[in-house]
């Protein structure tokens, strides 16, 4: 799967072995873990696994989390993009799950939400899925900020292995009714 999306700033490609140091630089940051589970990386070995694991997802799903690239320092700043999520969650499964991770010094700079609204586009008009979800902690405002800025609608906090989670979603219908309002 050769992939890329490009925006104003960014491009969004497979993520590679080459983006182990900038993924370390992010994920073994605590700040960048206080609301997942404050569970940061140990070590790069951690990682190759996980990159192991989203390209299994690039094989099975043809989907899954893309490096985000800062198109003028070509620094890979951190992650976004779709998941297949199979397994049962809150009383759901087979849905796409919309998810961002980025290096703290990227944060306040709108990356998550550009980045997202490409992979949104991306996912309503190439894929054709109809809804996707997204899931955030309660306390994350940052992240529901951007949830919220993109259209996505909080549909209930539900228990996540014993921590509350925000699961938001946004169906393709209010996305386009969103995308026609805003260019009218």
């Amino acid at each position: 799967m050769e992939f890329q999306l490009e925006t104003n700033r960014l491009y969004l490609r497979e993520i590679s072995e080459l983006d182990i140091d900038d993924l370390y630089e992010m994920d073994s940051d605590p700040e960048v873990h206080r609301y997942l589970f404050q569970n940061p990386v140990k070590n790069k070995k951690q990682l190759l696994e996980v990159i192991k694991m989203i390209h299994q997802q690039y094989h099975e799903n043809g989907i899954g989390r893309w490096a985000v690239i800062n198109k003028e320092t070509k620094e890979c700043t951190g992650w976004a993009g779709l998941k297949y999520c199979r397994e049962p969650l809150n009383h759901r499964s087979d849905y796409f799950d919309l998810g961002y991770r980025f290096k703290q010094k990227h944060w306040g700079k709108g990356y998550a939400t550009e980045a997202a609204r490409a992979i949104i586009d991306f996912g309503f008009t190439t894929l054709n899925i109809d809804v996707m979800v997204a899931l955030t902690d309660p306390e994350h405002h940052k992240s529901k900020k951007v949830l919220e800025k993109l259209g996505f609608d909080l549909i209930e906090v539900f228990d996540y292995n014993g921590y509350p989670t925000n699961w938001y979603e946004l169906s393709k219908n209010n996305w386009i009714k969103l995308n026609d309002s805003s260019s009218a």
